[in-house]
């Protein structure tokens, strides 16, 4: 009889055991689900997209009286191609969305902490014309928060740099478009998968902060190369993804091989959208032109561009921590944030770059925030 209680009391306390294994395996599911990052990949690298608990790129876009966070007549940094007050967009609500994640709160900038915080040290973006969009708003924001400071603004060929002397910090562009090289040839521009000297520039840097996709897709007259150089083949085209996937894979390469993680965190800004196809939010008739709100809710119609998954798989093979921002579902909410016809730079019809003061602002809270994190 005795025996017969002792097997019953280990039953119970086995099955037991296993209903608390069970629910603590449950509690770890559930984090991880409310968590697009930080993800631990390999156990070395990780991915960032919030942390406690909270995604920072599922939301929505809600009103916000405050915003925005500077005047563009105020920043001496914009360029006319994303002045859209100044070159005549007549509306002004564009002006006053921020962005709301539905698990948390987003922190407002706060350019006197981020220049005390990286006082001394070196941030550069390096990409294309959407790095430059990225880069001018953090320079306005942080002008906004420490307005009389001494600045220094050069431009110069690739680079262009400000630098607000009383705090050391220092925030460059490096523009290049394909991050992979274009090397003159006796045939032509020649696009080169698998070179990347240009990352000798990118040294010695505090953050850096990297881009790249829109003109991997450009045709004709606004192609960037005549050839391209895939290994040893020269060739007159080829698969745009497959080309950005080796080229992507370069890069890779280079940050790994290059950058001490010890001493330079590393974002890739990810995949920002462009608005040209109604059709992609349900409105086959209408483009970004005249577009007054975003889409409401968090979902698009049309989905995530091909060229989201490439990055995400090439994040999470390299050995280096890139911390990817997830801002292509939250920009692609965003159709009336584009410059369209208001645009001091580029005639016709602009959805592709975004207005300053807008939407790249909140690319860098995002950014400030998993900085904080």
């Amino acid at each position: 009889m005795g025996l017969r209680v002792h097997y019953s009391s280990l039953l119970v306390l086995c099955v037991l055991l296993f209903q608390i294994l069970v629910l603590v395996q449950q509690a770890k599911a559930t984090k991880f689900q409310n968590v697009s990052g930080i993800r631990r990949l390999r156990g070395r690298k990780s991915v960032v997209g919030g942390s406690g608990g909270c995604n920072l790129f599922i939301g929505s876009w809600v009103i916000d009286p405050s915003f925005p966070l500077y005047d563009s007549s105020s920043c001496p940094f914009i360029d006319p191609e994303f002045d859209c007050q100044k070159y005549g967009r007549p509306d002004k609500q564009y002006l006053k969305y921020a962005w709301k994640p539905d698990s948390c709160s987003l922190p407002r900038f706060d350019g006197l902490d981020f220049l005390n915080r990286w006082r001394g040290k070196k941030i550069m973006f390096v990409g294309d014309s959407l790095s430059l969009n990225m880069w001018e708003s953090l320079s306005c924001m942080i002008h906004a928060s420490v307005p009389n400071t001494q600045t220094t603004f050069l431009r110069k060929e690739a680079l262009s740099t400000v630098i607000f002397q009383d705090y050391g910090v220092t925030i460059q562009l490096y523009r290049t478009p394909y991050l992979v090289d274009i090397v003159k040839e006796n045939v032509g521009r020649v696009l080169t998968l698998d070179s990347i000297v240009a990352g000798n520039a990118w040294q010695g840097m505090d953050m850096l902060v990297f881009n790249s996709w829109h003109w991997w897709t450009h045709t004709g007259k606004s192609q960037g190369w005549d050839y391209i150089r895939d290994g040893p083949n020269l060739v007159k085209d080829m698969d745009r993804l497959e080309a950005y996937t080796k080229g992507m894979t370069t890069w890779a390469r280079w940050v790994d091989q290059n950058v001490d993680p010890t001493k330079t965190k590393v974002f890739f800004q990810g995949i920002s959208p462009t608005h040209y196809q109604g059709k992609e939010w349900n409105e086959p008739k209408k483009s970004c032109s005249g577009e007054l709100e975003p889409l409401s809710g968090s979902t698009y119609p049309a989905g995530l561009p091909p060229a989201t998954n490439i990055v995400t798989k090439i994040l999470k093979n390299m050995n280096s921590p890139v911390y990817l921002l997830d801002i292509t579902l939250l920009s692609q909410l965003r159709k009336d944030a584009h410059p369209s016809a208001y645009s001091g730079d580029h005639a016709g019809n602009d959805c592709s770059h975004w207005c300053l003061p807008g939407l790249p602002d909140t690319w860098n809270q995002l950014l400030y925030a998993a900085l904080s994190m």
